[in-house]
């Protein structure tokens, strides 16, 4: 999950808690095959996601796969215009059953939706494949649920104008803190897209020890329009809060 992390002996990663491994395997790039049922997705309808890992050396579908924060897939939806935000988690493929992960998801509006998928094949390394799906106006749109939060968030970055290419630290102060907990094996989590949402960037804290401020560093590939939504845990609730981010040249 973070290369970049070294140790001497085992342990674990001190970013995201995942189990250190010895050497690196070599870095194969897995596909993942998405279907849905229906085949035309609407609006407002309740849809059926399947989801295949497949073995790029073998072509055969993947059974076997390490915990990677928690849960064997994480699974993040993104609407064209970055109004729509989700993280779920699939159901796992069933002992006797097919080898697919499973999720019923109801798309609230029309348009087009990036899906990435976060996932670890045993004996591999950890993969993020990005799919995209088309949404059909249907009978009537699904009111957008508001994020969920108990906390107020801020957000200020260092250097205070982000530059593409170049490191920027994201900050963010939570108040209250009391109640705040490890979700998914880490303090929180961070999704960046870009606005035409081809690039899709999901870090974990730099910095965080279950104070008031956790720091994130992001290299962002391109200049431009983004939005950053981070998630954390507190008091019993998975909060998710957005900030629209503007990213100049270099």
């Amino acid at each position: 999950m973070d290369p970049e992390v070294r140790a001497k002996g085992p342990g674990k990663c001190p970013r995201c808690g995942m189990k250190l491994l010895a050497g690196l395997p070599d870095p194969l790039e897995f596909r993942l095959e998405l279907s849905t049922a229906p085949r035309h997705l609407r609006a407002g309808q309740a849809a059926d996601l399947k989801l295949v890992v497949v073995h790029p050396k073998t072509g055969k579908p993947v059974r076997d796969f390490e915990l990677i924060h928690e849960k064997l897939f994480h699974l993040f939806v993104v609407s064209e215009d970055l109004t729509v935000f989700a993280h779920e988690h699939p159901e796992p493929p069933v002992i006797g059953g097919p080898p697919e992960f499973t999720l019923n998801w109801t798309f609230p509006k029309p348009g087009m939706y990036r899906l990435m998928a976060d996932y670890y094949p045993l004996n591999a390394t950890p993969q993020l494949t990005v799919k995209t799906l088309f949404v059909s106006a249907g009978e009537r749109n699904t009111p957008i649920p508001p994020l969920p939060s108990n906390t107020h968030v801020q957000l200020t970055t260092e250097p205070v104008q982000a530059i593409a290419g170049e490191r920027t630290r994201l900050y963010f102060t939570l108040n209250p803190v009391s109640g705040l907990t490890p979700w998914l094996g880490a303090w929180g989590h961070v999704l960046v897209a870009s606005a035409d949402t081809v690039d899709l960037i999901h870090t974990h804290p730099f910095i965080a020890d279950g104070g008031a401020r956790m720091q994130f560093n992001v290299i962002f590939p391109r200049p431009g329009k983004h939005k950053v939504w981070v998630q954390f845990e507190r008091a019993g609730l998975v909060n998710s809060a957005g900030f629209d981010l503007d990213v100049k040249p270099l």
